[in-house]
């Protein structure tokens, strides 16, 4: 029989591109050879090395006949495209993948990827790519935008996930059909960089179906510190951005040409998001001709961009965008800091008619003026020790071991006043924690115009003094105190040359053979640091001596054991770690009678009934040992001799353990289990109108394990307060509560509210509040306390007035005040314009005080309703998105808008209306509002609390 000689068809072909990288492309032919899947060849297509990286090439291809094989294009093409070209020429597989010489593949990528398009015959199979940061000490690794990669699935159109089309653009992470490629003519464009995207959009856009796989299929290695940049890192070099905008030109014509209008928006809206951004993070420190020249090539083209596509921009972005087509570098700049630096203040400000705007300039132009428009940031609402404030490095001079900093602090809207007492120091913390700090004074400070001059002289050489051996990177911060009041902001370098600056000695505690110069540099965002360095021979041979060891076999097993002294302190405070320790040693603890653990809302706020029974229990001085959780890193509003423990932490979960008592109003961490001796007294934190607890289709949708880990977290409450049979309808049935834990009592926290209802004489906590809000006593005042509105997918929506705030206060503004309480998932903020007339109270802890000082309320859909309804003062009703609200898939219990006890306008004119004749509500609903408290409200009697304590801490105390 005849054996033919003809090697079988490759089931893949992996085209290695390599240029000047003789070093690394073993390491990457190998990644090929040793996958799991063993029917690969390997192309190596050189693009006209001049280092030895053919060599290498061809020595591969002779150890691995049949396997490797090696090609050399005559001349450099100067980018990617042109190597793989060749290389698909070459392939003889059915399928092919790219790999550059300085990446690998995961071991199992040719397989999974193969598998996955036989199995559903796509023509391009996707799978996820992971960067691999290679000089990080950590170990450093991002997934490549994994959301969309966190199943296995197939579209026949690109067009089902528009993600893909516009986010992955990388040819590398794919495995595209070879027939599919030759027959649709498809290749990387020549002589122009960021070929990629080009090519997986015309592969996209050509594919019959896509298969997108989870598994890790490529590593791109990254190296953060290199000195010379990857072609598609050289951003400085406006011929990169010419060629991104020319390809960007060229899918916008593909896209034209097949009618997707959908995808060139989504992709529109990443060029102006990504794109432009990464380009933009450079300009402060490129000159004059390289930013005309950008901002030429970027107005030809996204001047022509749709509105859609700017609107989805966040303020600072638009104003980035706007500003560079003006070409308005004064005020670019200072908009790139605060873009790379988000909670940086980077301008002065300006307030026109109550509103507040990046910059003066553009404000006669209606356009700009809505875009320059950042009152809803809320910088003007800032105290002057919440700004994080733009400091512009204006000299930068080192002679002698010394350096003179210079620089501006912003003052936005003269939050600084021109009389106040100055004071200043300059702080060189090491980057890494735990180390050294050294502070220098600024010897001179003023006021100049809008900003805060400062110069310093600083000894560096003789008075920094490192260790040299793990704090080799120094920050720089100013703290600025005016007036007893300090902030801290770092040091912007902008376009002060710190490439061509002397470098400076430096004495390290452990010898200058470790360093023995420090050197000025640019942080990655734009901030000054510096960084030690070894100029002399004895340094560098000491730093390398010292980095060899460091990687030896004594400091590996050091850094070893550091390591997992590190990890097992994670362990110890892990989620899971806690859970164990709680179940198997803490819950087997005394229970210590008389210990009341108290939580309102998940521990954010001192209020609601909790904090009523807390009070009572204080009033009749039980004896008792009650603890408070808290969350976040510091308590607010909390008693001062209140006991405190942190949320989650070891003392918060001994102190569970532990208690005889649990009482909080909407859940302790499900996953804790209560013991048989506590006593849980759930007092729950409002009626419901929207479905709840396994009435939702959400809930009803999850798996019978999670539905049953959910009722046991549920069945751990012995008692569930309720102020109504409505209450025992809907929220009873929808924690499924059996009847014997009602505590039919009515909520704690209204006892204040019925009291009041009941009394002649002003409320003194409700007095309290409006001397400090400072509210004139003649003046009406209303509270508009709206619930917070989601997205389809559970997203919190961004809050929003329902009608124009600015207009309210100048037709009620002088005889009402409008406080204003959002959601806690929501943030506000108010124009300067309205200042005095609507007041924000969305910080204040609880909002009982707020109901009893409001003569009037206005909601939508929040249970503030059937609180506030037991006063029996006007309710308003404003219920512009009705049909929205009770439409979605979750449902309400009963029809508002059929019972509602005050009128329900949809528009803002029909609630402008109602507040203008408050009388006219009270008088025409008075008896609907009755019928409404007596319907949901009516076990709310004013004793609810001291009903609980009696019953609980009472004498006898046998009801537990």
């Amino acid at each position: 029989m005849a054996v033919s000689s003809v090697a079988p068809e490759p089931d893949v072909s992996v085209v290695v591109i390599v240029y000047n990288d003789e070093e690394r492309l073993s390491t990457a032919v190998g990644s090929v050879l040793e996958q799991t899947l063993r029917n690969v060849e390997v192309i190596i297509a050189d693009d006209c090395s001049t280092d030895g990286s053919f060599a290498v090439a061809q020595a591969l291809a002779a150890a691995h006949p049949g396997t490797v094989r090696a090609i050399r294009l005559p001349e450099n093409s100067g980018g990617c495209g042109e190597p793989r070209n060749q290389g698909v020429k070459a392939a003889r597989g059915r399928y092919v993948m790219f790999l550059d010489s300085d990446d690998t593949l995961e071991r199992n990528a040719c397989r999974n990827m193969v598998e996955a398009a036989d199995r559903t015959e796509a023509d391009l199979v996707s799978g996820l790519c992971v960067r691999v940061y290679t000089d990080n000490r950590h170990g450093k690794r991002v997934a490549w935008y994994p959301w969309m990669y966190r199943t296995t699935r197939t579209l026949e159109s690109v067009a089902e996930l528009p993600d893909l089309f516009v986010f992955d653009t990388l040819s590398t992470n794919k495995c595209y059909r070879r027939g599919f490629l030759v027959d649709n003519d498809l290749a990387f464009p020549r002589g122009i960089h960021y070929e990629d995207l080009l090519f997986s959009a015309q592969a996209y856009l050509a594919a019959r179906r896509i298969t997108l796989i989870p598994n890790t299929v490529y590593h791109w290695n990254v190296v953060e510190k290199t000195a010379a940049k990857s072609i598609s890192n050289r951003r400085g070099e406006i011929r990169n951005f010419a060629d991104r905008v020319e390809i960007h030109r060229r899918i916008d014509a593909l896209l034209d040409r097949q009618g997707q209008e959908r995808l060139k928006l989504w992709k529109d809206i990443k060029f102006l998001k990504h794109d432009l951004v990464l380009y933009l993070r450079e300009l402060p420190f490129l000159d004059d001709d390289y930013r005309h020249g950008f901002a030429e090539l970027a107005r030809d083209y996204v001047q022509d961009f749709p509105e859609a596509a700017y609107a989805e921009l966040d303020r600072v972005h638009a104003i980035c965008a706007q500003l560079l087509l003006r070409e308005d570098w004064a005020g670019l700049m200072p908009a790139i800091d605060t873009l790379i630096n988000r909670h940086k203040i980077a301008t002065p400000l300006a307030e026109r008619d109550g509103r507040i705007y990046w910059t003066d300039r553009h404000l006669d132009d209606p356009e700009m003026r809505a875009v320059l428009d950042v009152t809803t940031l809320g910088y003007h609402a800032k105290r002057l020790n919440q700004m994080s404030l733009r400091n512009r490095l204006t000299d930068y001079t080192a002679h002698d071991g010394d350096v003179r900093l210079a620089g501006e602090i912003v003052n936005p809207l003269g939050v600084i006043a021109p009389g106040a007492k100055l004071s200043a120091e300059l702080e060189f913390r090491a980057r890494r924690r735990s180390l050294q700090t050294f502070s220098f004074p600024v010897t001179a400070l003023s006021h100049e115009g809008d900003t805060i001059a400062w110069r310093a002289e600083v000894p560096l050489s003789r008075r920094l003094r490192p260790l040299g051996i793990i704090d080799d990177v120094w920050d720089v911060r100013l703290h600025l105190t005016a007036d007893g009041t300090r902030t801290t902001s770092r040091l912007t370098v902008g376009t002060v040359d710190l490439e061509n600056t002397e470098a400076l000695p430096v004495r390290p505690r452990l010898t200058r053979l470790l360093a023995d110069r420090i050197e000025a540099q640019v942080s990655a965002k734009g901030h000054l640091a510096f960084r030690l360095a070894q100029h002399g021979q004895a340094a560098r041979a000491g730093h390398a001596a010292v980095r060899r060891n460091l990687h030896g076999r004594p400091a590996r097993a050091a850094k070893g054991a550091y390591r997992k002294l590190r990890a097992v302190r994670r362990d110890l405070n892990s989620g899971a770690r806690k859970l164990q320790v709680y179940e198997r040693m803490l819950t087997r603890l005394p229970i210590r009678k008389g210990t009341v653990v108290l939580e309102s809302h998940l521990g954010k706020q001192y209020s609601d009934s909790p904090r009523a029974i807390y009070e009572e229990l204080r009033r009749r001085e039980v004896p008792v040992t009650a603890i408070w959780s808290y969350a976040g890193e510091r308590p607010k509003g909390f008693p001062e001799d209140a006991e405190l423990v942190r949320r989650w932490s070891w003392r918060y979960l001994k102190a569970l353990a532990q208690a005889e008592f649990w009482i909080d109003n909407q859940g302790f961490p499900l996953r804790l289990a209560k013991r048989p001796g506590t006593t849980y007294i759930q007092t729950w934190h409002g009626s419901a109108l929207k479905r709840m607890g396994f009435d939702e289709p959400s809930q009803r949708m999850q798996s019978e394990q999670e539905q049953r880990a959910y009722q046991q977290a549920l069945d751990r409450f012995d008692h569930f307060v309720v102020r109504s049979e409505h209450d025992v309808r809907t929220l009873a049935r929808a924690y499924r509560i059996p009847e014997h834990k009602l505590l039919r009592t009515g909520y704690p926290r209204n006892d204040a509210l019925v009291r009041a209802r009941e009394s002649t004489a002003p409320d003194p906590r409700a007095r309290r509040l409006a001397e400090r809000l400072g509210i004139d006593p003649a003046k009406k005042v209303l509270l508009y306390a709206p619930t917070f509105r989601a997205h389809r997918d559970g997203r919190v929506r961004d809050f929003a007035f329902p009608f124009d705030v600015e207009e309210y206060a100048d037709r009620f503004g002088d005889d009402h005040v409008l406080l204003v309480r959002a959601h806690y998932l929501n943030r506000l903020t108010l124009p300067p314009s309205v200042a005095g007339r609507v007041i924000d109270v969305s910080a204040e802890p609880d909002i009982t005080p707020l109901l009893l000082l409001a003569d009037a309320l206005i909601t939508d859909y929040s249970s503030v309703m059937f609180d506030y309804a037991l006063l029996q003062r006007p309710l308003v009703f404003y219920v512009h998105d009705w049909e929205e609200y009770a439409g979605d898939t979750r449902g309400t219990y009963f029809d508002l808008l059929a019972e509602a006890p005050g009128p329900a306008p949809r528009t803002p004119e029909e609630l402008f209306a109602a507040i203008g004749d408050l009388d006219a509500v009270h008088a025409t609903y008075e008896a609907r509002l009755k019928e409404f408290v007596d319907k949901y409200g009516e076990y709310d009697r004013g004793d609810a609390a001291a009903q609980i304590v009696d019953r609980f801490f009472g004498p006898a105390g046998e009801a537990r």
